[in-house]
């Protein structure tokens, strides 16, 4: 089942299923226990798509409600899988108000897809972020541990092409 936002269907396998059983079995009376069981959750599949949240609210015996509220309220945690290049543009202000909605934009439009996502082939995820604190070099992006400065949206296709 693909989910909505990410193109990529789930595709958990025996070992990362074995590897989640044992740590709720670690954690299964274990007062405070869901946190930590979503980490090594997201730690083993990367991300917590809706397939993981219920194996980690039946494994706990935890509503699949309370699981999900836990899951999309903290930000640490994300619903969708992240691509082989993680593509962050900060919005904050300073690289705002230097153009980073319109990159954003560019992104978005070159890779095909919104933010939060991840194209189809998983090589590339976008997301907005806050500031970065490289403020001096705005507008900013950053895929993985790369960072871009002082950029405008022509700069894009450049960038990408590092990358395919």
């Amino acid at each position: 089942m693909a989910t909505k936002k990410s193109g990529v269907a789930f595709s958990g396998t025996p070992e990362q299923k074995q590897q989640l059983d044992a740590v709720i079995a670690e954690y299964k009376n274990v007062g405070g226990a869901l946190m930590p069981v979503l980490q090594k959750a997201q730690d083993i599949y990367g991300y917590l798509p809706i397939e993981v949240q219920t194996m980690v609210a039946e494994g706990l015996d935890v509503p699949l409600e309370k699981v999900y509220g836990v899951s999309t309220f903290y930000s640490q945690f994300s619903l969708y899988p992240k691509g082989k290049y993680k593509v962050s543009v900060c919005l904050g202000t300073a690289c705002y108000v230097k153009g980073s909605g319109d990159i954003y934009g560019k992104l978005m439009e070159k890779l095909g897809i919104e933010g939060g996502e991840c194209t189809p082939d998983g090589k590339f995820s976008l997301e907005a972020c806050r500031c970065i604190g490289a403020c001096g070099l705005a507008p900013v992006i950053t895929i993985n541990d790369d960072v871009y400065g002082r950029l405008v949206p022509d700069d894009i296709d450049e960038i990408l092409a590092k990358y395919e």
